[in-house]
């Protein structure tokens, strides 16, 4: 497969994120309804936080069953990786606390950095097998991780819900959560590169921690129970079920 067709299935796959993103421009008023769509994005997020945890470990633990002399790398890149990832976005949020503090705007980029950390490693992911020639793989994962981006970015829509934000924002925050798959591609054609995975990953695993935190404390100023707990839920689900589509395509 050619550079540019490898370009090219890259865009598809991180840039139909956009598909999702109007949502944010509903116009919700209701304190119950903006409860529930925080609280999906929280299950969305809960689901991407384990998957991507899960795919992180993962090289880590065949690298300790083997024994291989790269364990050690590995192990930092996933420790180092994760807490850069985590404690970058507490340290910023400090520094916000001392303004107006994190508006919707300003969450819905963090949420979006989080999963274009993410999708940067599903870049790499299909540009790897498209450099090997295995055309089916490539495709494959262009059509699973594009139907996984459009329920992620009901995550990054759902602190917009109600505020009415500019198609410029939505913009904005859709190159930054769909871009790094185009960017992942790219690298991942040229070569293909585990320890860059893990460390990926692990910042985007130690970001969506921080993500889910600020979450929640919106939604408990919120104060509907009963809606959080059929968001968080029905979030959750529905990030199982494309991770279950994935499956079922052979991703």
């Amino acid at each position: 497969m050619s550079f540019v067709e490898t370009l090219i299935l890259g865009s598809i796959a991180g840039l139909t994120i956009f598909l999702g993103l109007p949502l944010a421009r509903l116009r919700v008023v209701a304190p119950k309804h903006m409860a529930f769509l925080n609280a999906t994005a929280i299950g969305i997020l809960f689901f991407l936080f384990f998957d991507i945890v899960a795919h992180a470990v993962e090289p880590v633990e065949a690298a300790v069953r083997g024994r291989s002399s790269d364990v050690p790398l590995l192990l930092v890149l996933l420790i180092g990786g994760f807490l850069i990832g985590l404690l970058s976005l507490v340290y910023y949020g400090r520094r916000m606390a001392a303004g107006p503090g994190f508006t919707a705007a300003r969450l819905a980029i963090v949420i979006a950095t989080g999963i274009g950390l993410h999708n940067f490693s599903e870049g790499l992911a299909i540009g790897s097998s498209a450099h090997r020639g295995d055309l089916t793989l490539a495709l494959v994962l262009v059509v699973g991780f594009g139907l996984h981006n459009v329920t992620e970015a009901f995550g990054i829509a759902a602190p917009l819900a109600g505020k009415h934000p500019s198609w410029s924002l939505l913009a904005l925050v859709g190159l930054i959560g769909g871009g790094p798959n185009v960017f992942g591609t790219l690298i991942g054609y040229q070569f293909s590169s585990e320890p860059v995975s893990v460390l990926f990953l692990a910042l985007a695993g130690g970001a969506l921690v921080f993500v889910i935190g600020e979450l929640f404390s919106a939604g408990r100023k919120l104060n509907s129970p009963l809606w959080n707990g059929w968001g968080i839920g029905i979030g959750f689900f529905a990030g199982l079920l494309t991770d279950f589509i994935l499956v079922a395509i052979g991703a």
